[in-house]
């Protein structure tokens, strides 16, 4: 049992499994002409109802990334449009894919540390740190500012996907993401339930990220085991 709070306001099951399809289908897991398992079966193996699945299916059918024919079965589309509620989440399980989700730590309001990369316009933010999985593998701890500017984040709204609740909530999106990718140290607030301890060298990425305004108006730090989760790019 994680010490974290389970977080209360995760994706509907059907966003969840979509999600997770389109994640395996970046990945190379699923690729593209393949035919999917029956529905029952591909249900069964992913423990949801076949109604929940059949709704997952026809998101990725709008998305272009599914092409359903009557009879016959459900084909992967890879040339369809990735627009996935995590398309910027670089992370990874070393096969490839894993679904996102989160474990909220802490939420609070402050001035910026001067540690900290300039970065928005306000002096203050919202800071959110978090623990990370996938699918259900530990993976990463993360601790994200959004500038004041941008509007401040209610811990009791907050969903497992940060940019997918800027949309809903706050009124804008992120548009271009910069990364940097380094070793850095635990910080000492790593939860103990984490799979290495606070002060131990781990991957280390450095993001800043941009809305429609010139500046960015997030900067995040995330720790992840390199063992359990890869940062992976790709061109297209």
């Amino acid at each position: 049992m994680s010490s974290a709070n389970r977080n209360p306001n995760a994706l509907p099951v059907y966003v969840q499994i979509a999600e997770l399809l389109i994640r395996d289908i970046a990945a190379g897991r699923l690729i593209d002409g393949e035919r999917l398992p029956p529905e029952r079966d591909l249900a069964a193996e992913l423990k949801v109802s076949v109604g929940t699945l059949r709704k997952s299916l026809a998101e990725l059918e709008k998305k272009g990334m599914l092409e359903r024919i009557q009879g016959s079965g459900n084909y992967v589309r890879e040339t369809g449009t990735q627009n996935s509620v995590y398309a910027m989440f670089r992370l990874e399980l070393p096969e490839g894919g894993g679904l996102p989700r989160a474990d909220i730590l802490s939420v609070d309001h402050l001035k910026k540390p001067t540690d900290l990369p300039r970065f928005g316009a306000s002096d203050m933010g919202s800071r959110v740190r978090r623990m990370r999985y996938l699918n259900d593998t530990i993976i990463a701890v993360e601790e994200i500012w959004l500038d004041e500017s941008a509007g401040l984040i209610d811990r009791q709204l907050l969903s497992d996907s940060l940019y997918r609740y800027y949309q809903h909530q706050l009124g804008f999106w992120i548009t271009r993401a910069e990364d940097r990718v380094s070793l850095g140290m635990l910080p000492d607030w790593t939860p103990p339930d984490f799979t290495r301890p606070a002060g131990e060298t781990v991957g280390y990425i450095e993001r800043f990220s941009w809305s429609e305004k010139p500046e960015p108006v997030e900067f995040s730090k995330t720790w992840f085991d390199p063992d359990r989760a890869t940062y992976v790019q790709r061109l297209k």
